[in-house]
């Protein structure tokens, strides 16, 4: 459970931290870097969060369930 919580802190760390990525160069695209940097992010917080998710649904057991089935 807590490496759940470490790859959900994450992201907020790093994008919380502005002067790391508050910056033209290097351009990708035509892009500047901070703009590129970001949407990067959001596909690294889905993969992130939805591994924290797995992993908390193992910890306790239960991977899959039915509809109307109690928890």
């Amino acid at each position: 459970m807590a490496l759940a919580g470490v790859l959900l802190v994450i992201p907020i760390l790093a994008l919380l931290w502005v002067p790391s990525y508050a910056k033209v160069d290097p351009e990708l695209f035509g892009f500047p870097f901070f703009f590129w940097y970001q949407f990067l992010w959001v596909f690294i917080c889905s993969g992130m969060t939805y591994t924290a998710y797995r992993l908390t649904l193992s910890a306790r057991g239960r991977t899959t369930h039915k509809v109307g089935e109690d928890r």
